[in-house]
């Protein structure tokens, strides 16, 4: 009872305890998501309500000692949110990047998800967030496997075998009958993890195929992700595909940088996005080209569409497919190119649910802000 405040830690094993490795759980929570953005009902950061966050970034050379500088992922970001729906409350993920931290045995990001009651903003949960960012990011595309994809999808392309593509692989395959996944990757030992770990969440899957070109991986896939290691120096380093590769009633999902060329998007492909504002506020926050900003492939419909090779009419959202307002899929032969960007919203989505489960099963630890506040 108020005025009295405990808020509830979760630690990882905490979360991996509560579920938030539960692939289709957090598919379904994701499509509940999407359809909740559709309908209008969140906010994130910005004027606009729709800031993917505040990013704090830093210069090649400092004449301050202790000053960071910049290098690869090198970032801190505070990503806000309020959602709306039958989620209905605020959160906020925080988190530092730097790739330099895996020679110190350490994830790429740091990440922490706090959750608060949208009317006080008293906080409900702290939790460690890098799973529940990791499995959200990856359901996203789950719920594009899910509406999209052909219903006999067999065969699994992958470009880049990091965290996000093996729970994406692993989602795709409790959702399609997937028996081989073909990998480009850039070391051995990433390879390994991601097939390690795929033989032990997914023992149907028969065959993992390593390749050594883009193409290779493209042809003849039903699916494909890409979730490189972040290219730098603008799109003409990002994964190129060619039209010819791609198979007929294909889904390639951007999650990560990939490019394709203009023709294809603007008038042989279906372009889809998960939430169309969170691409119109990169667009008036990074103005074209956006795309060598921001190495997400539905930077480059905005793009396209400001420059007029593309009426932005073709830039279909995905939740407004889900709640029936524009079609899905049109046919088998349909190639459907899929932009991932991430959203707050969607820590906020999976952490309620996994913070639910927590306190039904009495998982954490409970922590006091206050008995009463001091100064009120």
């Amino acid at each position: 009872m108020l005025p009295k405040i405990d808020f509830l830690y979760l630690s990882e094993p905490d979360m991996l305890k509560a579920g938030v490795g539960d692939v289709v759980k957090c598919t379904d929570c994701m499509e509940e998501l999407l359809k909740t953005l559709d309908n209008g009902d969140y906010r994130m950061g910005g004027n606009n309500g729709n800031s993917h966050g505040c990013m704090i970034t830093f210069p090649d050379v400092s004449p301050y000692p202790n000053m960071p500088v910049n290098g690869p992922d090198r970032r801190f970001m505070a990503m806000p949110a309020y959602l709306g729906g039958k989620f209905d409350l605020s959160g906020m993920k925080w988190y530092g990047s730097n790739v330099a931290n895996r020679d110190k045995g350490l994830p790429r990001s740091i990440l922490m998800v706090m959750l608060n009651d949208k009317e006080t903003a008293a906080p409900l949960a702290l939790m460690s967030a890098n799973l529940l960012s990791a499995h959200r990011t990856s359901a996203i595309p789950g719920v594009g496997v899910k509406r999209l994809a052909l219903k006999d999808s067999k065969v699994l392309g992958v470009v880049g075998p990091g965290v996000i593509n093996a729970i994406s692989a692993e989602t795709f395959a409790a959702l399609r009958p997937i028996e081989t996944i073909k990998i480009l990757g850039r070391g051995k030992a990433s390879m390994d993890r991601f097939i390690g770990y795929l033989k032990e969440k997914c023992p149907n899957i028969k065959n993992y195929i390593i390749v050594d070109s883009l193409e290779a991986v493209v042809r003849d896939s039903d699916i494909c992700t890409f979730a490189p290691s972040t290219p730098t120096g603008g799109s003409v380093n990002y994964p190129f595909v060619k039209t010819e590769w791609v198979k007929k009633g294909a889904l390639l999902i951007g999650p990560g940088a990939v490019n394709l060329e203009d023709n294809f998007l603007a008038n042989e492909a279906k372009c889809v996005v998960d939430n169309i504002s969170l691409y119109e506020a990169w667009a008036d926050e990074y103005p074209c080209p956006t795309f060598d900003k921001i190495p997400i492939i539905g930077a480059k419909f905005t793009d396209l569409a400001h420059d007029k090779k593309m009426d932005l009419s073709k830039i279909h959202d995905l939740g407004a497919i889900l709640n029936g307002k524009l079609p899905g899929r049109e046919s088998d032969e349909q190639v459907i190119v899929y932009s991932v960007g991430g959203m707050p919203v969607e820590d906020v989505a999976w952490g309620k649910e996994v913070y639910e489960n927590a306190v039904a099963k009495g998982i954490g630890v409970k922590l006091n802000l206050w008995e009463k506040p001091s100064m009120y």
